[in-house]
């Protein structure tokens, strides 16, 4: 495998084409019948292939409508744990930290980014036990916390996954520049991150739907960040 070299976390070449406004259409259906197979018990990688062969998608458009889809019930729990991002003052957060920060990299990129079924936001972004800091990484961080101090949380607390090479890295840089600003931030590596956000009963900042499913609260914070700090952001709706 070659070494990931990128400097920055942006759209792909085909991107253009593939999340053209003359392609949302299809999506959007896409995104529609893969969530209705989900609420009906079909298992994902049958029913994005069922989807995606019905209406000829690329793999990088099946990528997105698997991660803008969910069922029914999937919807329900996310709506009823969803709390008002105005309503944190004084609360206790607990962040997801490669999921918040690979979006906000791509975001500053001019990466896709998707507006999902649950309102969330999601890139079309991967990390496979490797995850290398992009020229924007430093900014993300910054953009993070700037809006973060805005809506004055209690604490922060960040959770990284130790297993992901480099992720010592990203935690002394995130604890760097939090010390810099006075930012009331921790930053924990652990082995399974997803349980501690979900264990932990802080509410959660992340988009991972695995989370989502489990957390008894979380905030839709991508989202706001995106729309009131990124509003040139390539964002594409693929809500029905």
């Amino acid at each position: 495998m070659s070494p990931d070299i990128r400097q920055h976390r942006g759209a792909h070449p085909a991107d253009a084409k593939l999340f053209s406004n003359e392609q949302l259409p299809a999506l959007r259906i896409s995104v529609n019948e893969l969530s209705w197979l989900l609420s009906h018990g079909y298992p994902m990688k049958a029913s994005v292939k069922l989807v995606g062969d019905r209406h000829a998608l690329t793999e990088r458009q099946r990528l997105a409508i698997s991660r803008a889809a969910c069922s029914d019930a999937s919807l329900k729990s996310r709506q009823a744990s969803r709390a008002s991002i105005k309503s944190i003052g004084g609360e206790e957060l607990i962040v997801d930290g490669f999921n918040l920060i690979i979006t906000v990299e791509a975001a500053l990129s001019g990466g896709v980014l998707l507006l999902c079924r649950d309102d969330c936001l999601r890139d079309l972004s991967s990390v496979h036990g490797s995850y290398r800091a992009v020229k924007e990484t430093e900014a993300a961080i910054a953009l993070i916390g700037e809006t973060l101090e805005t809506l004055k949380p209690k604490s922060v607390e960040w959770v990284l996954d130790r297993p992901i090479s480099n992720s010592g890295r990203l935690a002394k840089r995130i604890r760097d520049l939090a010390s810099e600003r006075g930012w009331p931030w921790t930053v924990e590596l652990l082995f399974n991150p997803d349980n501690c956000v979900v264990s932990s009963g802080k509410i959660a900042i992340t988009s991972d739907s695995v989370i989502l499913d489990r957390a008894r609260r979380w905030i839709n914070f991508k989202r706001e960040l995106v729309e009131t700090r990124l509003a040139d952001s390539w964002l594409i709706d693929l809500r029905s």
